[in-house]
């Protein structure tokens, strides 16, 4: 494919520079004013690009180096084709990646998507050295096009002015944009052990996009931002192809405001590969509806435990799918949910059941970051040997239970269920902490849809869960 839209990538210093403030205010603006915007989040982040998808009233996606292959990149970037402008939301500093060489890092997606970089500076209590750290990302790699300065927590009109002329005389940086610090400005977008509070668990998210398009629209030269993007020359990025369509199955999928850790990519390639997709709310709903597959996604179930164990109808219909050989896919906060109890806060919750693990809420990340292993073991979904690639990002862990002798995949990279393992696997259930992206295991998509047709044809299913 040719990437030809316009785009500019919304890069910081570090995480926490107000990328994200900017980035949904800019979505918002521009959405506002007429254009069609295709929003992007780099990284494997869930939340943010959540919160995009509420900014751009479309999908918010993901651009992943790591994740996802180059033809997987491509197909990612597709919707962008149809869009006027393409917004990307960098992921904490400008260079930082996988390793001290900044291997898969906002810049190198950057510069292979040939994206101009607008860098948002915090500017608290300084002013000349914000120009030398401007200019030292402009000297580190000349392959970036650094094409703007957003100052942001600005204290006065002087430290304005003052910063604004060191940067564009001192280190040859437009600034674009000042934002002034800003009374309850961490209300908007509140954060928690992960990141942000998801955009799922906020009544209020239209509101506070809405105020921060309000801040962009009035401190960021909106129209310069539009220029910046059409500086973006033409790209040719290879193309994954969509799963192949077989018959018909249904799949649920569990999602709510404790589960709501799904790439649109990986919902697509299950449509894609044939699954009718049932969405059910583990917290409200009463009981599973007929399926032949289920799929859990991550999320915040130790946030609301209290509530999913008190759905004892659900949990309990469950169970009676996995011990009838339904495939179950489960995926960190699935694990959890899946597991036989979970323990917050000194409080421990009685959870499915479905598999002997008992796993607690922690005070710091127990895994965190990218993760590769392989598929050494037989299971419902991958063949042997599959090389997995993806992410992690959990405070809990498994502390006992029989089921965590059984799993299917040794990491190379990652925390996982510990020991270097990870992937529990019990009959028809598979249980990680590991992250998949569609775009990064076309055959994941397979794979799944595939058990839930062998599981349908079989009528009552070929393979117990228990056998």
């Amino acid at each position: 494919m040719r990437l030809a839209t316009p785009r500019l990538m919304i890069a910081g210093l570090a995480g926490d520079s107000g990328k994200t403030l900017v980035s949904l205010g800019l979505v918002r603006v521009l959405g506002d004013r007429g254009l069609t915007v295709a929003a992007f989040k780099k990284g494997p982040d869930y939340i943010d690009a959540a919160w995009l998808g509420v900014a751009a009233r479309s999908p918010g996606r993901n651009l992943d180096t790591f994740l996802m292959t180059p033809a997987g990149l491509g197909r990612a970037l597709a919707p962008a084709q149809a869009a006027d402008l393409m917004v990307m939301e960098g992921n904490r500093g400008l260079f930082d990646g996988l390793d001290a060489e900044g291997t898969h890092s906002s810049a190198a997606l950057a510069v292979r998507l040939g994206s101009p970089v607008v860098l948002v500076v915090d500017a608290t209590k300084a002013t000349r050295t914000l120009a030398a750290l401007v200019l030292g990302c402009r000297v580190f790699d000349p392959t970036i096009d650094l094409a703007g300065v957003i100052l942001n927590r600005v204290g006065t009109g002087r430290q304005e002015a003052l910063v604004r002329r060191a940067v564009e005389e001192a280190a040859g940086v437009e600034v674009v944009g000042a934002v002034p610090r800003l009374d309850g400005s961490a209300q908007l977008f509140p954060g928690r052990h992960l990141g942000l509070v998801t955009a799922a668990e906020r009544p209020e998210r239209e509101e506070a996009v809405q105020r921060a398009a309000q801040i962009v629209a009035q401190h960021v030269d909106v129209e310069r931002m539009v220029a910046i993007a059409r500086r973006a020359g033409d790209v040719d990025l290879p193309q994954q192809a969509l799963p192949k369509p077989g018959a018909p199955v249904r799949v649920a999928i569990l999602r709510d405001e404790a589960f709501s850790f799904y790439y649109p990519e990986n919902l697509e390639a299950l449509e894609a590969a044939g699954a009718q997709l049932v969405f059910v709310s583990p917290v409200h709903a009463a009981a599973l509806p007929e399926v032949d597959g289920v799929v859990i996604g991550g999320g915040f179930p130790e946030v609301h435990a209290e509530r999913l164990a008190g759905n004892r109808t659900f949990l309990a219909s469950l169970r009676r799918a996995a011990e009838k050989g339904v495939p179950v896919y489960a995926e960190c906060g699935g694990l959890m949910l899946l597991a036989r109890t979970l323990a917050v806060g000194g409080c421990t919750f009685a959870m499915a059941g479905v598999l002997d693990l008992d796993v607690e809420q922690g005070r710091r990340p127990s895994g965190h970051g990218y993760v590769e292993g392989r598929v050494d073991g037989e299971n419902p979904f991958l063949p042997m040997g599959t090389l997995l690639r993806g992410h992690e990002f959990h405070y809990s862990a498994v502390r006992g239970g029989g089921d965590v002798a059984h799993t299917v995949v040794a990491l190379e990279r990652g925390t996982g269920v510990g020991e270097g393992r990870d992937g529990v696997v019990r009959g028809s259930v598979w249980a990680s902490y590991l992250h998949l992206h569609a775009l990064s295991l076309p055959q994941w998509a397979e794979g799944v849809v595939g058990a839930a047709r062998r599981f349908a044809a079989s009528g009552s299913g070929a393979q117990p869960a228990w056998a």
